[in-house]
């Protein structure tokens, strides 16, 4: 559950809004092909870890969220989950219909338009939503620590494999920026389902949500540089 904290970024309501204002179009591009695929593989792996977490608990320990006797429907499941998700889904059948040469008529592109238009603003208000109530009280120096984990360890971790895979440019900083987003929703999602560190793992959503905001700004300013 830690290892996604750190791992898992909010690409969609703090992610999208962002790297639209800042990068434009060309920057969206790179962040709906990571977002294709970035909750299909981290979540996916999670619930096998954590499905497999819960079948070996000992005897008489308090189970999980149902604690399978079996876990190849869940992994199934979760495939499947990750493929009809709300987030990739759409973006996989908008590069099949792009491939077909035909063109949106103006009568639904505009206000498809408008609907996401709304969406940024709209992303950050429920983020600020979810986060009013949260408590971090004796949770905060663990918080803090995997904050740091998630907003500057990762990101920088992203910059040094991009470049020794020889990527440059506007990719490469999209790549840098998303990593140091906050801990996305699904980690504590997950949290709570699986009964794992959910205090941890809630008060670290609101501690590097915070520390977002310096972060992305150093995130930004080195990954254009490189």
């Amino acid at each position: 559950m830690l290892a996604l904290a750190a791992t898992f970024s909010n690409t969609v309501a703090i992610g999208i809004p962002l790297i639209s204002l800042a990068y434009g179009e060309a920057g969206l591009v790179t962040l709906f092909t990571i977002i294709s695929l970035h909750a299909l593989i981290l979540l996916t792996l999670a619930t096998i870890a954590l499905e497999l977490a819960a079948l070996r608990q000992p005897a008489g320990a308090a189970p999980g969220p149902g604690k399978p006797d079996s876990w190849h429907r869940p992994v199934l499941d979760a495939l499947r989950s990750g493929i009809l998700h709300p987030v990739p889904l759409p973006i996989l059948l908008g590069l099949l219909f792009a491939q077909t040469g035909l063109v949106m008529p103006t009568v639904l592109d505009r206000p498809l338009q408008l609907l996401g238009t709304a969406m940024g603003p709209m992303s950050l208000l429920l983020v600020g939503a979810t986060l009013a109530n949260a408590r971090i009280g004796r949770q905060l120096k663990g918080a803090f620590g995997l904050s740091l984990l998630k907003n500057l360890v990762l990101p920088g971790l992203v910059a040094l494999i991009g470049l020794l895979m020889g990527l440059h440019g506007l990719p490469l900083t999209v790549m840098v920026v998303t990593a140091s987003l906050p801990i996305g929703a699904n980690v504590f999602m997950f949290s709570q389902r699986y009964q794992v560190a959910e205090e941890l793992v809630t008060a670290s959503v609101a501690v590097s949500t915070a520390l977002a905001i310096l972060s992305v700004s150093l995130a930004m300013t080195v990954a254009e540089r490189l």
